[in-house]
């Protein structure tokens, strides 16, 4: 579970529990604990984002979750969540895809869509649909991805060679659940006999 932050228009995404201690003042011990209670303000946690130039970063304090990505269109983190989903689906169904970072989906009636969280899901089915969004709801919209399956005869045949849009949201308190079992079971894939 990440907590989303929006920093002018980078998105970031930290653990969540990470974040919860900081907020609660457990990082700082009793001191902190007592200044939360007392509503203090504490300073701003700076966590560093990892990206290309500092990804070893990460091996050094994998343990203590503090550290951020940023899922911005062009960085590092999406590009390997591309390249998660492409080893997932090849890992369990033996099936090659391209999966790629897009700003908006530009195909009017489009064919197959798959929610990575019960947002993206809601978010999807009503632009789909052609249903109005609110600006509040939207801008929890967070990454759109493409997935093009690179023999369209492992597709349904009614929608071989369509691609699949993919969506990423955060709720209304800014969570991140990834539910990656969505792709998994909503893959529109040609039965296997």
């Amino acid at each position: 579970m990440q907590k989303l932050n929006l920093q002018d228009s980078t998105i970031l995404l930290a653990d969540a529990e990470t974040v919860e201690m900081h907020a609660s003042g457990n990082r700082y011990g009793s001191l902190g604990r007592l200044l939360v209670e007392a509503q203090t303000s504490l300073a701003a946690v700076e966590l560093d984002v990892l990206d290309k130039d500092n990804a070893a970063l990460y091996w050094t304090r994998e343990s203590s979750n503090d550290t951020v990505i940023s899922i911005n269109f062009g960085r590092a983190a999406l590009e390997a969540l591309c390249r998660v989903i492409e080893a997932w689906v090849a890992h369990f169904f033996g099936v090659r895809v391209k999966v790629k970072p897009l700003r908006r989906i530009d195909e009017p009636r489009w064919a197959w869509h798959i929610g990575l969280d019960a947002e993206s899901t809601g978010i999807l089915n009503d632009l789909y649909e052609g249903r109005e969004i609110d600006h509040g709801r939207m801008r929890r919209l967070l990454t759109l991805l493409r997935m093009d399956f690179d023999n369209a005869a492992d597709m349904r045949s009614d929608l071989a060679g369509r691609p699949v849009y993919m969506a990423l949201s955060a709720d209304e308190e800014d969570v991140v659940r990834m539910k990656p079992q969505n792709l998994l079971l909503n893959l529109p894939l040609a039965a296997r006999s």
